[in-house]
């Protein structure tokens, strides 16, 4: 039985640990565990109906209620720099890693601008919220949703 090797993307430096590496490039960035809790804690509050990654909107929300025009996004805390959580930063090619979480940082401005512009209500939902305090972020997203009649219909 010949072992496979690793293959690496080549979009950041070269690690120190190959298997740190391997894990950093196994992160998923669509259906991620904490999008999928809340998606499914939303149909749950009775708000089905959703699209997700919709493209017909800049930014294609992870959830996006689009009679509604209101647009959710799931942020992961490492990846986007929650500022609640204040996670150090990898300990190795920091000017790589601050450059790319600066990217992603403004990549996510951008979005919610360009949304905001269409008159579209955007919600940022961290990670750490839904594995700390999912009811009440779901009863606020229920209030948000409940308030908002749906042009369409």
């Amino acid at each position: 039985m010949v072992k496979q090797s690793y293959v690496r993307d080549k979009r950041s430096p070269t690690p120190l640990n190959e298997a740190v590496s391997r894990v950093m490039s196994s992160n998923k960035g669509v259906d991620t565990k904490p999008e999928l809790i809340l998606r499914h804690a939303l149909r749950e509050a009775g708000f089905p109906g959703y699209r997700l990654y919709w493209n017909k909107v800049p930014g294609h929300p992870d959830i996006c209620y689009p009679g509604k025009k209101i647009a959710i996004f799931v942020n992961g805390c490492f990846w986007h720099r929650c500022p609640k959580c204040n996670l150090p930063l990898p300990k190795t090619n920091n000017e790589f890693w601050n450059e790319k979480f600066q990217r992603n940082i403004d990549r996510d401005k951008k979005k919610i601008m360009a949304l905001e512009l269409e008159d579209w209500t955007v919600v940022t939902v961290w990670e750490c919220e839904i594995k700390g305090d999912l009811k009440n972020i779901v009863r606020t997203l229920s209030d948000l949703l409940n308030s908002r009649s749906d042009p369409n219909h």
